[in-house]
């Protein structure tokens, strides 16, 4: 392809974006790709960072970037890659995201259990691979780590991929959080295949630690925010309360593409072998979540009602975080509360008392782990590498447990 008829886009993290292949165009074109434009990447995090407001197709347009750079990377470091592979793997992070849901992690939980959304993405990638006559073979082999190549997996699913370097900085450009600034074009510039793997560069180590450190920070101040958990449980309850009435047989409102996972049972086989049923979810953003929120505010059952209200006009719980889980009788306590508050049943009061747990681990030493190459040949792993930040601390995860309810409930 000729660079100088490349379409760009203007993006606030990467600066202009080059689209390196018309068919990259294509499928960014495609309505599945499009949809994510309305699906938000963190959710409801706006609700603590008011400038959280961006979507999934940014995040996708900006990995794609970070992997035309690193296989740029690699090329120029003496590493063989067809143009059929480039384009194999750079399909493949632009999709990674395609399986999202709106507000996924609310709805993996209520109403699509038991189904990740990398299994509905793969399914997805199926589907295009179809509509596009075997554009995406390579993509789909390498996404799922079916690929002779190795390394091609590593960039777009691994502890050090392009996934994560967008992500991170995106997110940390859009809330305001300036921890989560990271050195993805040194990180790139430090990449090597080594025995098939993607490798980091010695001297790209410092970058490496604070990547890690950068995540870690990240998790407690926006993934794990607190206020952030208590509005993505509240509107999981919202959810199962829905879908909850709707199995009962009362009618509520539901947007054509909201109404099957509201009114149908289905389970994972179904969810995962039903073509009708993964078109309906392809239809599904938060734009069908939304609006239903803001018209159950005026439904019969006061438990949806309140929920509702409380999410839209941001009225949302307290949480109490400690490190030792709760006992049944702090989570009666409240219980019994919202029961005298509002003459409410106890099964009605479970709704606004909701309690878990949440970890965090910035690191894993697992398998595939992000390894350092020494000039001597040698690999460690980054953790027992790294001579300046304990990463053996961060890769052990800090868990921590959770208690929401209403504010105007008393203290305790």
């Amino acid at each position: 392809m000729n660079p100088s008829s490349n379409k760009l886009l203007n993006d606030p993290v990467h600066g202009f974006i080059a689209l390196r292949h018309p068919e990259f165009l294509e499928v960014l074109d495609h309505p599945y790709l499009q949809r994510l434009r309305r699906i938000s990447q963190l959710g409801l995090s706006h609700l603590v960072y008011p400038g959280a407001v961006h979507n999934r197709f940014h995040h996708a347009v900006g990995c794609l970037h970070l992997m035309q750079s690193a296989l740029d990377q690699l090329r120029a470091g003496g590493v063989e890659i067809s143009d059929r592979e480039f384009k194999g793997a750079c399909f493949a992070i632009l999709l990674h995201d395609v399986g999202h849901g709106p507000f996924s992690h609310a709805l993996e939980h209520s109403l699509v259990r038991g189904v990740q959304h990398e299994e509905i993405g793969v399914l997805i990638m199926n589907d295009l691979n179809a509509h596009f006559g075997g554009l995406l073979d390579d993509a789909i082999d390498m996404f799922n780590d079916n690929y002779p190549r190795k390394f091609f997996h590593d960039l777009i699913s691994s502890q050090l991929d392009m996934d994560r370097l967008d992500y991170l900085q995106r997110d940390s450009f859009f809330t305001g959080v300036t921890e989560g600034q990271i050195g993805s074009e040194r990180i790139i510039k430090m990449l090597k295949v080594h025995k098939d793997r993607i490798v980091v560069e010695e001297k790209g180590i410092y970058s490496v630690e604070q990547f890690v450190m950068s995540r870690r920070l990240m998790y407690w101040q926006v993934y794990l925010h607190k206020t952030v958990i208590a509005a993505e449980w509240m509107m999981m309850g919202i959810l199962e309360r829905a879908r909850e009435l709707a199995l009962g047989g009362c009618e509520i409102f539901a947007t054509p593409a909201l109404r099957p996972f509201l009114y149908e049972q289905l389970d994972r086989a179904r969810i995962l072998a039903d073509p009708e049923i993964l078109s309906n979810f392809c239809r599904l953003d938060d734009t069908d979540v939304l609006t239903a929120i803001k018209a159950w505010q005026h439904a019969d059952d006061r438990v949806l009602s309140s929920l509702c209200d409380r999410l839209v006009n941001r009225k949302l719980f307290r949480i109490e975080l400690r490190n030792e889980p709760f006992t049944q009788a702090d989570i009666d306590e409240r219980i019994q509360a919202v029961i005298a508050k509002n003459d409410v049943t106890a099964e009605e009061a479970a709704y606004f008392v909701v309690h878990d747990r949440i970890d965090n681990s910035a690191y894993s030493t697992a398998a595939h782990g992000i390894n350092i190459l020494f000039k001597s040949g040698e690999v460690r792993d980054v953790a027992s590498a790294s001579d300046h930040l304990n990463l053996n601390a961060l890769s052990v995860p800090v868990e921590k447990h959770f208690l929401a309810y209403p504010k105007d409930l008393p203290r305790r």
